[in-house]
Parts: C-alpha cells; sequence; structure tokens
C-alpha cells in the first residue's frame, strides 16, 4: 500500500456523487412549505420607474407576494465593515431599493408564489410602465471621453513608462502599429444562478447558492439584510461552472433571502437562461498596439493602449496591459489603461481576466512584426526573451517558458510551416500554423484550514472554499493524505460551507495555492502534535527523533532512516487518549515569496485547416505547452488546460454578444444564438506540462492552471488563420465573412 499521491493521475473524488445525481445544487434543495419566486425585468437601459401594476397578477391562485421597490423594506446604509472581496470601486447596485433604471433587464420585480409555473405566468401579468432616457451603450460613441481609474483600483496596479517609447518608436527601423478589438462575452455555466434559502424555525437563514465565495455572501447578505453573521449560514458544495460570474453575489440570492425574510419562509430564486444575459460579462475592448524594432528582432519601443467598459456606478476594471510591460526585454515601454462609462449592468471577471484580451492584441502584433521581419514568430519571441520582470525589476521565481517553446513547436511539427501564407495546402484547404505566449500571474493569498482525525484512522480537512469544476475537492484530499500518511478512501475535504474556516473567494488560480498551503499547515500542525504524542510511549521508537527525521506513511509514522523504527497514528492516539485530534491552520504570503515575479508561462500552438471557397474555419489541432510549477494531480490539471483551450477557441471563432444599440440590449441571449464550441468543433488537443520546480512560489509548489489554458489561443488561432489565408483579423470572433 502507497500513500504518496501528490503528483499522481488520481481521478475525481467527487465524480461519483456527481454521475450518480446524488450530488445537489443551489435549486435543487427541498424545504418544507417552500416558495417560488420568479423575476421580472426592465425593458429598457435607462430611465425610472413611473408605474407598477401587479394587480393582476396578484389576482392569480398561488401568488404569495410581489416585491418592488414600493413595497420591500428599505435596505440599511452600507455596513462599512464590509467589503465585497471583489467588487470594483463604486456604489453597488442593490435590487428593488428606487425605480431607477440603470441598465437593460435590471430587476424591478419578484412574483413569489406555492409553484414555480404559477410563479413565472403571474410575472408576466405585472405591468410596468417608464419615463425613458437616452442611453448610451455604444463604446465607440464615448471612446473620447474615457478615464484613467484610480491605480489602486487596478491590481496589479499598470506599471509606470520605462525609457521614452514615443522617441523610441519614432527612430525605429520596423514599425508595426494596429487596432484590435474584443466583444462582450458572457460567461453561460451550465448550472443557471439559482438559490434556495430555508427559513428556520428560530428565524435564521441556511442559503444554498450558487457562488465561488460562500463567506463572501454570507458576508454581503448580513450587511443588506443587518443579520448577523450567526443567523445566516450560505452552502454551496457543488457548482455547476461559474468562470468568474460566481465571484460576486448575483441579484436572485439577495432576493431570494428578502424575499424569506419578509414572507418568513423558504424561497427558491433561479434565473433563466436569457436572465443570465442580465449578469456580468468580458468587457468589450478597444487596444492599440505601437512595436518598434531594429532589423534584428531586436523589440526598441512597446506601446499598448487599451479602453474597456464598465457601468455608470462602478469602475470595473481588469489587467488588461500589465503583461505587456514585463513579458519582453524592452527598454522603452508605455501601457496605458482607461475606461468608459455605459448604460449596461457592470462587467465582471471572467476567465483570465484581462490578461486573456491583452494578450490576444501583443501576441497578434508580435505576430504582425514577425512577418515584416521575415523572422519566424518562435524565433522572434526568443530573441526578446525576458529573464527578469521587466516592469517590477523582480527576478521570476521560476520561468521555463523557453522549454515552453521548444516542446510546443517539436510537437506540432513547426518546422513545416511556411513563412508565406497560403503555401501550406491539402487539397482544397489551406492549412496555417500560428503561435503565441501565454502568462498569468501565479498567487497566493491568506487562507485558513482545519484538519480532525479520527481514532479510527479516518481524516477530515475543511475549508470554507469552493469547487467550481476544476478538481478542488480532489486535490486537497490528495494533499492532506500524503501529508498525514493516510490512504486516500480514508479522507474526506469538506468545502462550499461559511462555517468552515476562512476562505477566499475561488478564482484568479489562486485557489490550489492558496487553500492547498493552509491545508498543508493544517496537517503539518497535527503532524507535529502526532510526533509528540508518540514519543510520550514508554520505550518510543520515535524517542529523541525531530519533527524532519520521520516520514508519515501508510497510518504510520516512521523514522526516515531505519523504517523499523515506527509508531501507529493509532498507538500515537492512544498514548494521548484521543478519540480525535484536531489542528488548524492559516498561510499566507511571505516577504521573501514577494520579492520574487510569480507566474505561470505556456506556448501555444495552433494549426487550422480554411476552406478556400466558404472561409469556414477548423481547428484541426492546438498543442498547449505550459510551465506551471508543480502539477498536483496531471488529470484534473490537464481537464484545466483542454477546458481552457476550448474556452479559447470559442473566444476566437465563434463568442460575441450582440448589443441592439436602439434598446440598449444584448439580443442573442441563448444558445440557439450566443454560440460556444460544441463537440465537432474541438479535434486534437495536446496538453504538455513542461517540468518546472519551484521551491519560492508557495510552499506546494504549484501554480494555477484555470487561467493559463486559455490565456494565448485567441491570438495563436488568429495567427494561424492568417498564415493559411494572409488575411489578419484583428476583431473577434473570426467569423467566414471576415475571411472572406
Amino acid at each position: 500500500m502507497t500513500t504518496a499521491y501528490i503528483g499522481v493521475p488520481t481521478a475525481r473524488v467527487d465524480g461519483p456523487a456527481k454521475v450518480t445525481g446524488e450530488a445537489k445544487y443551489a435549486a435543487e434543495y427541498h424545504a418544507e412549505t417552500l416558495a417560488h419566486g420568479y423575476v421580472v425585468t426592465s425593458a429598457i437601459a435607462r430611465g425610472h420607474i413611473t408605474r407598477i401594476d401587479a394587480a393582476a397578477a396578484l389576482k392569480v391562485p398561488g401568488v404569495l407576494q410581489v416585491l418592488t421597490h414600493e413595497n420591500v423594506p428599505r435596505l440599511p446604509p452600507p455596513d462599512p465593515s464590509y467589503a465585497e472581496e471583489v467588487g470594483p470601486r463604486g456604489t453597488p447596485y442593490r435590487p428593488l431599493q428606487d425605480g431607477t433604471i440603470r441598465f437593460s433587464a435590471q430587476p424591478l420585480a419578484l412574483v413569489v408564489a406555492e409553484d414555480f409555473g404559477v410563479a413565472r405566468h403571474a410575472a408576466s401579468l405585472v405591468r410596468i410602465t417608464y419615463d425613458r432616457a437616452d442611453h448610451v451603450t455604444e463604446l465607440d460613441s464615448v471612446r473620447s471621453q474615457a478615464f484613467v481609474p484610480h491605480q489602486w483600483e487596478i491590481l496589479p496596479p499598470v506599471p509606470q513608462p520605462r525609457g521614452d517609447a514615443i522617441k523610441a518608436l519614432a527612430a525605429a527601423p520596423i514599425k508595426c502599429e494596429a487596432e484590435y478589438r474584443l466583444p462582450v462575452e458572457h460567461h453561460n455555466p451550465i448550472e443557471l444562478f439559482g438559490t434556495t434559502v430555508v427559513f428556520e424555525a428560530d428565524g435564521r437563514l441556511t442559503v444554498y447558492d450558487k457562488t465561488q465565495g460562500v463567506q463572501n455572501v454570507q458576508g454581503y447578505l448580513c450587511s443588506l439584510l443587518g443579520y448577523s453573521k450567526d443567523r445566516i449560514r450560505v452552502l454551496a458544495p457543488f457548482v455547476g461552472g461559474a468562470f468568474g460570474l460566481g465571484l460576486r453575489p448575483q441579484y436572485q440570492v439577495f432576493l431570494a433571502a428578502l424575499a424569506a425574510h419578509v414572507l418568513q419562509r423558504s424561497v427558491r430564486v433561479t434565473l433563466t437562461r436569457q436572465q443570465m444575459f442580465g449578469l456580468g460579462y468580458r468587457p468589450e475592448t478597444w487596444q492599440r498596439v505601437s512595436l518598434g524594432a531594429a532589423p534584428d528582432g531586436r523589440l526598441t519601443a512597446i506601446i499598448h493602449q487599451a479602453v474597456g467598459i464598465t457601468s455608470q456606478f462602478e469602475d470595473y476594471t481588469e489587467k488588461t496591459v500589465q503583461s505587456t510591460a514585463r513579458l519582453y526585454q524592452c527598454d522603452n515601454v508605455t501601457v496605458d489603461y482607461k475606461l468608459v462609462r455605459l448604460d449596461l449592468c457592470t462587467p465582471i471577471d471572467m476567465r483570465a481576466p484581462g490578461t486573456a484580451i491583452g494578450q490576444f492584441a501583443l501576441e497578434c502584433a508580435m505576430d504582425e512584426l514577425a512577418v515584416k521581419l521575415h523572422r519566424d514568430p518562435v524565433d522572434l519571441r526568443l530573441g526578446n526573451y525576458a529573464a527578469t520582470d521587466q516592469a517590477a525589476g523582480a527576478p521570476f521565481s521560476s520561468k521555463a517558458l523557453h522549454n515552453c517553446y521548444r516542446l510546443g513547436a517539436e510537437r506540432i511539427h513547426w518546422s513545416r510551416r511556411k513563412p508565406e501564407p497560403r503555401s501550406l495546402r491539402d487539397g482544397e484547404m489551406l492549412i496555417g500554423l500560428g503561435m503565441a505566449t501565454g502568462i498569468y500571474d501565479a498567487l497566493q493569498v491568506p487562507a485558513s484550514a482545519r484538519c480532525e482525525l479520527t481514532a479510527d484512522g479516518k481524516l477530515t480537512v475543511s475549508s470554507a472554499t469552493a469547487d467550481i469544476g476544476t478538481g478542488t475537492y480532489t486535490v486537497m484530499t490528495q494533499v492532506a493524505a500524503e501529508l498525514m500518511g493516510v490512504p486516500i478512501d480514508d479522507v474526506t475535504f469538506r468545502l462550499g460551507d461559511s462555517s468552515l474556516p476562512q476562505a477566499p473567494v475561488e478564482g484568479d488560480s489562486f485557489t490550489a495555492a492558496s487553500v492547498g498551503s493552509a491545508v498543508k499547515a493544517a496537517c503539518e500542525n497535527a503532524r507535529g502534535q502526532l510526533i509528540a504524542l508518540a514519543q510520550t510511549i514508554d520505550e518510543s521508537p520515535l524517542a529523541g527523533l525531530r519533527a524532519d527525521d520521520v516520514m508519515f506513511a501508510n497510518r504510520q509514522i516512521r523514522s526516515r532512516s531505519d523504517r523499523s523504527r515506527a509508531v501507529s497514528l493509532r498507538e500515537a492516539m492512544r498514548a494521548g487518549n484521543l478519540e480525535v485530534l484536531r489542528a488548524d491552520a492559516s498561510a499566507s504570503p511571505t516577504p521573501q515569496q514577494n520579492r520574487y515575479a510569480r507566474f505561470s508561462h505556456s506556448a501555444v500552438f495552433a494549426e487550422v485547416r480554411v476552406d478556400e471557397d466558404l472561409g469556414t474555419i477548423q481547428v484541426s489541432r492546438i498543442v498547449s505547452a505550459v510551465a506551471a510549477g508543480r502539477i498536483l494531480n496531471p488529470t484534473t490539471a490537464r481537464s484545466q488546460i483542454l477546458g481552457g483551450v476550448v474556452w479559447g477557441i470559442g473566444m476566437a471563432l465563434e463568442e460575441e454578444s450582440v448589443l441592439d444599440q436602439t434598446f440598449g440590449r444584448f439580443i442573442n441571449h441563448s444558445f440557439g444564438e450566443y454560440h460556444v464550441p460544441v463537440n465537432a468543433d474541438i479535434h486534437g488537443i495536446d496538453v504538455i506540462f513542461v517540468e518546472e520546480f519551484d521551491e519560492i512560489v508557495n510552499p506546494l509548489g504549484a501554480k494555477g492552471l484555470g487561467e493559463i489554458g486559455v490565456v494565448g489561443v485567441a491570438s495563436a488561432l488568429a495567427n494561424a488563420v492568417f498564415n493559411a489565408t494572409g488575411v489578419r483579423i484583428r476583431r473577434l470572433p473570426i467569423t467566414l465573412d471576415k475571411v472572406l
């Protein structure tokens, strides 16, 4: 029997519950006398409600109440002690508190009934009249009004200029300047946003919510409803995808809790697919990249400007230009980031927020420069390889990007690429090869965990984190099982419960590093207690040994130098007369870590086949070579990269939320019209994990994978399409009309 699990391919421990239906999601929990709420949303983008007529709805048998701004309790002023974990600067929208319309599809009423069908029918009978106002939902119409957000709102801040990029660009023998556009995209997780609030007999609320942060939702509800934390418990043991949309509490959780509070009974509110398009989104972005280079390909100037969109009431920012300032060796760099206000709801983080957008522009520009220089795109990047973080002037904790380029190029047979577009064919199909670089922060943030070992050898480890499909359950189970030396089947990891030890929202690829480090610390605390107990045994085999002298394996504490010297975990606990041994711990970044630049890197290579007559594009192969430190579970890690690549294919070729500017409303708000990749779109995807040892980045040596998988995919595909057709497309998605 072995108890070594870290780095070993391991099937998801939550897999059986999901495939058998045992796993319950937010809108599947039962409660006695459960009522159902259906949301009525705004038909205009800006203005004021002049009248809400709910009389017809209230006459429908089974309707309990129609909640509007006219009859709900006024919320107390914002609680200064509560700060939403990922909320941008501004005034967060608070539903049903006034008659002002701020964006189309804004929730205006909640119809609550005994049955969902009744609530939905009654909602159609609510009549709302408006005093309309002119709205603005088009970026270009107000781009001249773009403003610079305060630096502290953007994390990390926009790097300061270095050198004189404008002067260096003017003097550069080779110049490449172009504009790039990316549309609004919506997250569209399979599980719709929903909340079941169970009204307990003592007036407490048990809230089952679709969220990436149960403690964040708990704080949000307490701050709005005036409850203490011991009166609201939030649970989300299973989440059917979120991709950043669940980082902030969405309006349905407040409406459900408000209805339960007002009616003093349990309430469920679930959004429709169409209503999901009224939530946050990846913001539309305009970018301009200017590169200057010497004839040998050495970069002499980089200028990257970006303008993103935000709402009228919050300043949502992204790290769109930060990577440009650090990725390549260049002495003269200026990056600039601005916002424009539109009459839309506030955007929200979407997989690889900002970086996926910024890298598209930068990496397409690098490809365009390679064409002008008649240089191989890989050679151009290697020629400008940065050994240190160019923005911070700090060394990297580790950087194996060089090997990503080499191994990725070998796997896709890059040497067969022809630099002249339209040179590689297969009958009527034009074949193109393109590549791009990926980079994403490898963060660790404060987190806590608890370890509980029972006398019968069962181990329970817990933290109030989430698992949105990334494999958190499994990876944390592996870490705990190996550190404590117990079989993985004897380990249970608990998450998604606001009553558990503190954890951040699950996002930005920091969960494995942050919560994993806390789990490691809790287990090490437990190990220390067990070693001390084992040494109290008369004539203990471990007498005189220090913590570094022993190992935990196969339910035993053993001497590293003499395996015959061992004490079982059961014996150690019996020595302390313990039925349960508990250990709590927290983990945070150290000053040493903060002296280094910590990033995951990748090199993405793509092959496309383009029909010369029809302009249709088939992604025949993608190779993603990723350097992300220690890979805790190759099985779930590969799935993370596969998912990111598929997301990148959608970003490049299909996804676009279309705004009807007349109404200020997204019009393709269904899977029939908002296109995402399906099985027929996906062909060969190769994932290479490049060996990378990093003892600085965090105690586990692991880097995030959720974001790095998508970064660089869209630009690699755009570059491949150019190589196939000679058509340079700078505005996503790349549709056949643009190719033709």
